[in-house]
């Protein structure tokens, strides 16, 4: 024994062997030391073998019941996964709730979802013990995660965008269907002509004008006096392009002015060359604006209401959402007076009310101070004109007037855009 002790000063119960009998036993009494059986640590492995591997096993020496009851009787936020399963079912709940059955066209409803579950993952990583817990602790938060964020992309890039164009083909289709009752019969350039020496809207026009000569109801009267009304507005405007504010431009060259009109407030002016023909944008803007949303996304619907007389039309427009769906879709119900004159084509128009479109729930009724498109022609060049679009409208709700500026310019920025391409794809048609 004292040999040994000698030879080698750390015993084996230094090196933490099971079944040892502790360093004085052995020194002092080597019998009972070699009585017990001293475990053997494993031999190494071999050059170019694996050493034997521990795994842990996914399951318990508690039964299923068991393991429930801790999750679920026994629920700690440090420690169990019960509360992410909670998670998802509230994310189904809400979404099938607001898309299924409210049916809402908004993206808010994923978007709280999304925002919930965000901030709940992350809290629960960050303070309970999951990762603690092998490879299933790291890996249903980070599914979990990525779910969300995934039905955050599918319903807002593919779900609503989806429907929405499938609504506005449905609309088109319903406008061409239903046009022949529209028009009961074609219209010559002739009633639309404006002659420049009697200004379109003189007291001395008579309030009989119209298909046929008809009498005109008092209500109809009204109509076409607010077209006119309207008309004189956008001359004035028009009138006054010097004193325009510059606001924005874009690559294009597409300029967006405002200008403050008397009793109506800020008004928002769009001037756009174009390398077509005035007819063609005349023919396309003005005369078919029931047609406008096979080409134009930031309408979403236009009916026209009623045929008053020859210049003046009763329509309902529904404006596309705004500013990435911060503005909802707004409805608005529309005098328009129309006239073609030697050197331009103008369309002026108004709020009014008519009883064939009462106020929707499912719609905000705006409301359009005077305002309208003018398409002038260029005297030099009979293939290129330049379109200007006034706007002035009150879009209601509790919105930012900054947000409603900013939304209006980026509006009809993007009107522009798809209207030069629509004008594109006229002129390549044979």
């Amino acid at each position: 024994a004292t040999a040994l002790t000698q030879r080698d000063p750390f015993p084996v119960a230094a090196l933490g062997v099971p079944g040892h009998l502790g360093c004085q036993g052995l020194a002092r009494d080597p019998p009972a030391c070699s009585s017990q059986p001293i475990q053997q640590l494993p031999a190494p492995p071999a050059p170019g073998q694996l050493g034997p591997i521990q795994t842990h096993s996914l399951k318990t020496k508690e039964g299923i019941k068991e393991n429930l009851k801790g999750e679920i009787i026994n629920y700690k936020f440090n420690t169990s996964f019960f509360d992410i399963f909670l998670l998802a079912l509230f994310r189904f709940v809400v979404l099938l709730l607001g898309y299924a059955v409210v049916r809402l066209r908004h993206w808010w409803v994923i978007a709280v979802t999304t925002l919930v579950s965000s901030a709940f993952l992350i809290v629960k990583v960050i303070l309970s013990e999951l990762l603690t817990k092998g490879a299933f602790g790291y890996l249903l938060p980070i599914v979990s995660f990525v779910i969300a964020w995934l039905e955050t992309w599918f319903l807002d890039f593919k779900v609503l965008t989806q429907e929405a164009e499938e609504e506005r083909w449905f609309l088109a289709a319903q406008a061409a269907a239903s046009r022949p009752l529209l028009y009961p019969r074609a219209l010559s350039e002739g009633q639309f002509y404006s002659p420049p020496e009697s200004f379109a809207g003189s007291d001395n026009e008579s309030d009989e004008e119209g298909v046929g000569r008809k009498a005109l109801t008092t209500q109809e009267k009204e109509y076409v006096q607010q077209g006119k009304e309207a008309m004189e507005v956008v001359d004035q405007i028009l009138a006054q392009e010097e004193n325009w504010k510059f606001e924005k431009n874009n690559d294009f060259g597409d300029v967006v002015y405002t200008f403050e009109i008397p009793f109506h407030g800020k008004t928002f002016i769009l001037k756009a060359f174009l390398q077509c023909s005035p007819e063609m944008v005349y023919q396309e803007v003005i005369l078919q604006p029931e047609k406008m949303i096979l080409w134009n996304r930031t309408v979403a619907a236009c009916q026209i209401l009623q045929r008053v007389e020859d210049n003046t039309i009763v329509s309902y427009d529904v404006a596309a959402g705004a500013a990435g769906g911060v503005v909802s879709p707004r409805d608005f119900v529309n005098v328009r007076r129309i006239e073609r004159r030697r050197d331009r084509y103008v369309s002026s128009g108004m709020s009014t009310t008519h009883s064939l479109k009462p106020p929707l729930s499912k719609y905000v009724r705006g409301e359009n101070g005077p305002g309208g498109f003018i398409v002038l022609k260029c005297p030099s060049n009979a293939k290129v004109c330049t379109f200007i679009w006034i706007l002035n409208t009150d879009l209601k709700g509790r919105l930012p007037r900054y947000l409603i500026h900013q939304s209006l310019a980026a509006t009809m920025f993007e009107f522009a855009f798809h209207l030069r391409q629509r004008m594109a794809e006229l002129c390549s048609k044979p």
